[in-house]
């Protein structure tokens, strides 16, 4: 019944051919260069070094580090899923970008007819493929390869669209993607979760633990995570002192949970002792809870303060809310993705709405409809032509106020929950049609189903005694 229930010999095979065919028929079809990689646009007034690539690329590739190597190892923590955390990653990280691509691209077809594709369209892909890892942390462990690739060609294309929806219409700030990036993956995973609800695995599965080596590969992932998260933050925001901003509070919003995670994992623990997994998880809650307010004057203070309140919300979560939800709402978060990404993420969402409630001329100077674009004046503003004298590329805005800024943020935070959890909920129904080879019970937390897993290393003991005896 085993082998007969995950056996993938055929499904994944015809699934990822398919799926590539696809591909390369739409990338052949729509995908083409933007100006800053097509040789028809550079002529001998073109300068190289004003080519986009220079200050686009640092922070693509700092985000492919985290998401192929952070986001890898820290998946890595079970004692017998270490293929499973790494390469299902790899999996779907791949796969996940590329979709996106194409899936994102759609608006941009809508309006020229065709895709045009440069360095900033991958590190919009990496959003999107970060979206899905995130949500795939709520079901690590009990879901097949090909669960996984569906899952990822169903959330691509409700995460763009809820991504368009409120950039266009709600006109949010939202540089560090707390809301679109955090809370829309933890949502939308939670969602999945809930469907695939598996009640035996509340009862202590025996698999469900970790070892020295793998707790040790999991830090690493973290340590990826820690280094990187000041450029996943600030890689959208605009270029100058709002960037320099981001990565300095991202920076101070991480040492703070990371010191206020080490004081609470001894105070919590009853030995007196450091968890480690409060190591991998709550140290970097300080990244999220920073994002919605990360490229604004917020104070180095407040940052440092958001990842105090990350960290402890954080921590009280993994300890008190996930078993409580596991037992009681039948939401089975293998990850926490709740507590570092749920919690946190709606901390960050109410730091951002006080930090444009406080936002004005006084603190921002003519730069805050630079900023905050929608509160700009209306074309036609007589105020317009006065702040254009003094930033020139200022755009017309919307004339917003604070307060409307800051009520479009809170309709932002619920239209986005809701939707993802939806979606969430309607994929995992998806992934539950027997074909999709998800494992048993007893097979979760194993990658024995679908690797070819090497016997284990012999203790240097017993090697010695083995050579001895010869």
């Amino acid at each position: 019944m085993k082998t007969r229930s995950t056996n993938l010999r055929v499904k994944l095979p015809v699934f990822v051919v398919v799926i590539e065919v696809i591909f390369v028929a739409l990338y052949a079809a729509f995908v083409t260069y933007d100006e800053h990689t097509d040789a028809r646009f550079q002529t001998n007034k073109t300068n190289p070094m004003d080519n986009a690539m220079y200050k686009d690329y640092p922070f693509f590739i700092d985000i492919q580090v985290m998401i192929f190597l952070g986001f890898g190892c820290l998946l890595a923590f079970f004692r017998l899923y270490g293929f499973g955390g790494m390469v299902f990653n790899f999996l779907m990280a791949t796969f996940a970008i590329q979709w996106a691509i194409l899936v994102q691209g759609y608006f941009q077809f809508c309006h020229d007819g065709k895709i045009h594709l440069g360095v900033i369209n991958l590190i919009n892909a990496e959003f999107a493929c970060a979206v899905v890892l995130i949500s795939f942390g709520a079901v690590l462990g009990k879901t097949s390869p090909l669960q996984l690739l569906v899952m990822a060609l169903l959330e691509v294309p409700v995460f763009a669209v809820t991504e368009w929806a409120v950039l266009k219409y709600l006109r949010i700030n939202d540089s560090g993607g707390s809301i679109l990036i955090h809370l829309f993956a933890c949502y939308f995973g939670l969602g999945v979760t809930f469907v695939l609800y598996r009640p035996h695995l509340n009862k202590n599965h025996a698999k469900e633990n970790t070892t020295y080596q793998s707790d040790i590969l999991s830090v690493m992932g973290t340590l990826f995570l820690w280094v990187f998260w000041p450029s996943f933050n600030s890689a959208l925001t605009l270029k100058g002192d709002d960037q320099h901003r981001a990565i300095l509070h991202t920076f101070i919003g991480l040492s703070a949970s990371t010191l206020t995670a080490f004081a609470l994992s001894v105070m919590l623990n009853k030995n007196g002792k450091i968890t480690m997994a409060d190591v991998q998880n709550v140290t970097l809650a300080g990244g999220v809870t920073v994002g919605a307010s990360v490229d604004m004057m917020i104070s180095p203070a407040a940052a440092y303060a958001l990842g105090m309140m990350g960290c402890t919300a954080c921590m009280l979560g993994y300890k008190y809310l996930s078993p409580f939800l596991a037992r009681h709402l039948k939401i089975q978060d293998q990850c926490g993705i709740h507590n570092l990404h749920g919690l946190t993420g709606l901390i960050s969402c109410i730091a951002g709405i006080c930090a444009i409630l406080m936002a004005n001329e006084e603190v921002y100077g003519p730069s805050l409809y630079d900023l905050f674009a929608n509160r700009a004046p209306v074309k036609g503003d007589p105020k317009l032509k006065e702040l254009q004298m003094l930033i020139p590329s200022l755009q017309p805005g919307l004339g917003r106020t604070a307060k409307e800024q800051a009520l479009f943020q809170v309709a932002a935070m619920f239209s986005t929950i809701g939707a993802s959890a939806l979606g969430g909920i309607l994929t995992g129904f998806v992934l539950k049609l027997p074909y999709l080879a998800s494992p048993s019970d007893d097979f979760c937390f194993d990658d024995e189903p679908f690797f070819d897993v090497p016997p284990p290393l012999k203790p240097i003991n017993t090697i010695i005694a083995e050579d001895s005896t010869a």
